[in-house]
């Protein structure tokens, strides 16, 4: 297989499990998982920050990150106030996600992507024959850049789950703290 379709052949999995695994924490009870959630957070934190440093060498970049990340972040709590809470006799403490904004955002992901690669793709093959007719050890510019339009959709995902996610654990502990009063209350007093 040539090379450079061996990394298509790696990615395109990739991309596609990952996608599945989004859109299907997108629908039905999900049960809730602190850990996880925590380790999401710091995951998507340091996500943020190294597109961040995409700024060092184009600000736009950086600035398209920082204005996703900020939009993100109200549409992150208005997903949180969607969201319901419920106990399963199976699974525990769960939450029901808004699948209307999860849906909408991987839309916009996948389009924007989609858009990036049927726009690159012709100045990609200029410029692997550009490369081909170059003397060897000789750098060659691949005739584009970074997108901070799409980086702005990328932040806008950062925003939206550090937001979302910080907000399930808040809510899941008001929850859990509401369950334990209104089981107390119910309870009959054990003299």
């Amino acid at each position: 297989m040539p090379s450079h379709l061996m990394s298509y052949a790696i990615m395109v999995p990739l991309v596609a499990l990952m996608v599945w695994r989004r859109v299907s924490r997108q629908f039905g009870r999900q049960p809730i998982r602190r850990k996880r959630m925590i380790a999401r957070i710091a995951i998507f934190a340091a996500i943020g920050c190294l597109l961040m440093l995409g700024g060092l060498h184009d600000i736009r970049l950086a600035e398209g990150v920082l204005g996703g990340a900020v939009a993100g972040a109200p549409l992150g709590l208005l997903g949180l106030r969607l969201t319901r809470f419920e106990t399963d006799p199976a699974k525990g403490d769960c939450y029901l996600p808004n699948p209307w904004i999860g849906a909408l955002l991987t839309a916009l992901l996948l389009g924007r992507l989609a858009w990036r690669f049927l726009v690159l793709w012709p100045q990609m093959q200029q410029a692997q024959a550009l490369a081909a007719g170059a003397p060897a050890g000789s750098m060659v510019p691949m005739g584009y850049q970074s997108s901070p339009l799409t980086m702005l959709v990328i932040g806008l995902l950062v925003g939206y789950y550090i937001a979302y996610y910080s907000g399930l654990l808040v809510h899941h502990r008001r929850f859990q703290r509401a369950s334990a009063l209104k089981t107390k209350e119910e309870a009959p007093a054990v003299r």
